[in-house]
């Protein structure tokens, strides 16, 4: 999940949101839900309709229907889950945990928020291994190799 908004208060007696938003946001599938947070979970909804205006957008989103709804959203982000696109094709490469080498790279599952490496195991199985920067240590495209710091047990 991306940020793509942020509310930035109620506009109108219906439910409308004045949110801000950069470009990206105008080619938001309206078909596909977006998600706001609330008590710690991610609650999705429909954009049934948005309005430029100046820099911002004024929307309209399901069950969103009155100020009072409306002003539960204020100050709230709009999440969307956008795929990013992996800077890196990992299939084939060596992964190392530590100096040690785990596995091969097999392909990249494009979990949402959380891309993980699909690894093979010298035992045949087959692990998930988040991509993160922080597990990253270096990556060597000449060799295709790839050192990662991994909290034990991960795999």
């Amino acid at each position: 999940m991306l940020p793509v908004a942020k509310v930035v208060k109620s506009f109108g007696a219906d439910g409308g949101l004045l949110v801000s938003a950069g470009e990206s946001f105008e080619t938001l599938d309206l078909k596909e839900p977006v998600f706001i947070t609330f008590d710690g979970l991610q609650v999705p909804f429909f954009i049934l309709d948005f309005t430029p205006r100046s820099s911002r957008f004024v929307i309209h989103l399901n069950d969103v229907v009155n100020l009072e709804d409306a002003e539960e959203m204020v100050g709230r982000t709009i999440y969307a889950d956008i795929e990013e696109e992996a800077e890196e094709d990992f299939e084939g490469w060596t992964i190392f945990d530590g100096g040690r080498r785990i596995g091969v790279c097999t392909g990249l599952e494009p979990i949402p928020g959380n891309p993980c490496l699909a690894v093979r195991l010298p035992d045949g199985r087959e692990v998930l291994i988040p991509l993160h920067d922080d597990f990253i240590v270096a990556a060597d495209e000449d060799d295709r190799v790839l050192e990662l710091n991994l909290p034990e047990g991960l795999y």
